[in-house]
């Protein structure tokens, strides 16, 4: 009986020394900004529109992170990551519950950096982020970043997109921080069309550089949409360069983007883009932002009801028209930091269009405003 009941705590101190050695976590966690806006030109009237918008700055998740250490400092990570709307509890993108984030990978800072497989951001989009608004990050690194959420300043995150918007569907990505500063990945979007493998496919390098006090960053980005068999796609190409730098309590950010796309007998388009901002954070619970950007289209395809101009990397198989414009945007905002997960803010923007340049907000109209205050915490 002794025997036996010593074979079975030894088994057990086996089978706990397996499981410590194989540790894993995961980790549930979330983020909600809830925002009261109000909007002029909200209508063909001309009307103004106020009430709980869609989140100003991020957007509202749920997500589970994992990671089990396999050895040798590997690990197996996930996430899985769900976005919603607070004014309602519906799912942002009706239908589809973690269209944020499905991937599974794995990571080893020192060797190989981090590979993931699923739905996630585009490459370049994490890349540009530092520099693309006031808002990025201060830092290239393995995490996923983005732009803000809903504004007339987010769709300069377009020129950072594929072939299926701002996150890949089927998407491989590779990041591998060194310790010298120097930060590389590249990216490639399976287009899942048997017979026609380049048809729905996304093609992206990135390289950047993290200073003392500043970061440098660009990507080359090519994708082909119009995932169809035997059908032409069309290829979209864009390329940026941009970056940041701290100066005792002022963040400058400044970048550049070039956009063309063949968009088959419509002709070839041309997008010339740029952004400058910078984020104050003295001393105390407040910090302020403020940038300017423009976007400047050449025989860019209009959607077929005529009310947009097409994003970059969008599919114009169904236009009919061009045009030709600018959309330039002044941004500002203001946060006060309850704590270090919770804070308020108000923002505001302006828009103003010229040429042929359309945005299906602005319903026809030529400018906009939209001013916000909002609240967001995370957990």
């Amino acid at each position: 009986m002794k025997k036996s009941l010593l074979s079975i705590a030894m088994l057990g101190a086996v089978a706990s020394y397996g499981n410590a050695s194989a540790q894993s976590s995961v980790t549930v966690y979330g983020l909600i900004d809830a925002t009261i806006s109000t909007t002029n030109n909200a209508n063909a009237n001309g009307a103004r529109l106020t009430g709980i918008s869609t989140a100003w700055f991020s957007g509202n998740r749920l997500g589970f992170q994992g990671k089990e250490d396999l050895g040798g400092g590997t690990g197996a990570i996930f996430k899985l990551e769900a976005e919603y709307l607070v004014a309602t509890g519906a799912m942002d993108t009706p239908g589809v519950l973690f269209n944020r984030d499905s991937w599974v990978g794995l990571q080893n800072n020192e060797t190989f950096g981090k590979v993931t497989i699923g739905r996630q951001n585009t490459l370049v989009r994490d890349f540009s982020q530092t520099y693309g608004d006031a808002y990025g990050s201060s830092k290239l690194g393995y995490e996923e970043g983005g732009f803000t959420n809903n504004n007339n300043f987010k769709q300069l995150i377009f020129y950072s997109g594929s072939a299926t918007g701002t996150r890949y569907d089927n998407g491989v990505v590779w990041k591998k921080v060194f310790n010298n500063g120097i930060v590389v990945g590249a990216g490639y979007q399976f287009g899942e069309v048997a017979g026609a493998m380049n048809s729905g496919t996304t093609k992206a390098f990135a390289l950047g550089y993290n200073g003392s006090n500043y970061v440098i960053s660009g990507f080359y980005n090519e994708a082909n949409t119009n995932n169809k068999l035997n059908s032409s796609t069309e290829k979209h190409k864009a390329y940026s360069l941009g970056g940041s730098y701290i100066m005792d309590l002022v963040r400058l950010n400044a970048g550049y983007f070039h956009y063309t796309a063949e968009q088959g007998a419509l002709g070839t388009r041309t997008d010339n883009a740029w952004t400058v901002s910078a984020k104050l954070t003295p001393q105390g619970v407040m910090d302020y932002e403020l940038g300017y950007q423009v976007m400047k289209a050449k025989n860019a395809a209009i959607s077929s009801d005529g009310s947009s101009t097409l994003n970059a990397f969008s599919d114009a198989t169904n236009s009919t028209v061009t045009g030709s414009g600018k959309k330039a945007t002044l941004y500002a905002s203001a946060f006060y930091h309850l704590s270090k997960r919770t804070e308020l803010y108000v923002a505001a923007d302006y828009m103003k269009l010229t040429d042929n340049y359309r945005v299906g907000s602005a319903n026809g109209f030529k400018n906009q405003t939209e001013l916000a205050v909002g609240m967001r915490t995370r957990f």
